[in-house]
């Protein structure tokens, strides 16, 4: 594991730590990036230090064992059955786990790595075809409404789609494609997924199945406990709410700091938002304000409403009383965070500036 396939080209590790090929990574930021990664992975150091998203609490730098990387990449290799010289798209930033793990696998797996420059439509300029590749859901959701792109996506033979969950929406347009493509599960702190989906195809599942050699707990809280001991010492809990089946399979019902607690009644955020999501049109999100009597009154935050009566009249016959929200804003946008996903934090920040306090309620 002493060289890398990048583009059909052989760089080996002595010519990456000397800067031989400086030339060929000057091509753009992203290329520099990624020589600069490449410089510390075939370093003597036997530790990188990542940055996470907070999935099992703030977000901090972290410090993993390279060999936890390598067996990381060992599991994903052989789930796919990546072979030598197969081409992988590399479309997500070096800058978390995500893109890391991609060049990871490409050294392990001696694969041919293909490096576009990060963007919401990876596949907009590469007339490449791939035999595996690694995306979050906006890109692909931006990929498929272009037929070009759509076609190209259509042609790479596996695809994983992490770093948010899948809208129920974007599966129901992946569900007929003809290659396989998967929904990931993990974190940083697990070096990358530790558990996969099928979205598509004859064998498609509404449940994560953990990959070899992890095994799965809830708290009493009900949130997922990890043990994964060849990719993290410790078992690691999270914060999501998890449902385990007797198999072993599981799926996420929501983060744990996500539960409203309205009129004494615990009502989970993304729960509730996979239940409306099929009635609403364009943007939204659901969050909280405090609420004198209830506790916190369920906000609803929407980019386009043409008709907000009809459409609190339809949530009324949809959705339990103390499921219902008390109030629904139209906003110019809802807060999102880098990554695409829902700004959680910014958006009860926006909806508490807009609803009315709580003694005036």
């Amino acid at each position: 594991m002493n060289k890398i396939r990048i583009a059909g080209k052989i760089f080996r590790a002595e010519e990456i730590l000397a800067a031989q090929h400086v030339g060929f990574f000057a091509q753009s930021p992203f290329h520099q990036q990624l020589l600069l990664f490449l410089s510390e992975w075939f370093s003597a150091e036997k530790t990188i230090s990542l940055q996470t998203s907070g999935s099992t609490g703030l977000p901090k730098q972290i410090t993993v064992r390279k060999e936890q990387m390598v067996q990381s990449a060992r599991m994903t290799c052989e789930f796919f059955q990546l072979k030598e010289n197969e081409k992988v798209l590399l479309c997500l930033p070096l800058d978390y786990i995500a893109g890391k793990m991609m060049v990871v696998r490409s050294i392990v797996g001696e694969l041919d790595l293909w490096p576009v420059i990060p963007s919401g439509h990876p596949l907009v300029e590469t007339t490449s075809t791939f035999d595996f590749a690694a995306m979050v859901p906006l890109q692909v959701y931006n990929t498929l409404q272009s037929p070009k792109e759509k076609q190209r996506f259509s042609q790479i033979k596996r695809v994983i789609i992490g770093g948010g969950a899948i809208d129920p929406q974007l599966g129901e347009a992946l569900k007929d494609f003809p290659n396989d493509i998967y929904s990931t599960y993990g974190m940083t702190e697990t070096v990358s997924h530790i558990a996969l989906q099928k979205i598509n195809g004859e064998d498609a599942s509404g449940y994560y199945t953990p990959l070899p050699g992890v095994s799965l707990d809830l708290s009493e809280e009900q949130t997922l406990i990890i043990h994964a001991p060849h990719v993290a010492d410790d078992p690691l809990l999270t914060n999501d709410i998890a449902e385990i089946r007797g198999d072993g399979t599981f799926r996420i019902r929501g983060r744990k700091d996500n539960v409203i607690n309205t009129g004494g009644i615990k009502v989970q955020t993304e729960e509730l938002e996979r239940v409306i999501r099929p009635h609403i049109t364009g943007n939204f999100a659901i969050t909280a304000v405090p609420h004198p009597k209830l506790g916190e009154a369920i906000v609803l935050l929407i980019e386009a409403m043409n008709n907000p009566e009809l459409l609190k009249r339809k949530l009324e016959q949809l959705l339990p009383r103390f499921h219902q929200p008390l109030h629904i804003l139209m906003v110019e946008s809802v807060p999102q965070t880098v990554s695409a996903k829902t700004d959680r934090a910014a958006t009860k920040k926006l909806a508490m500036k807009i609803v009315p306090l709580p003694d005036s309620i």
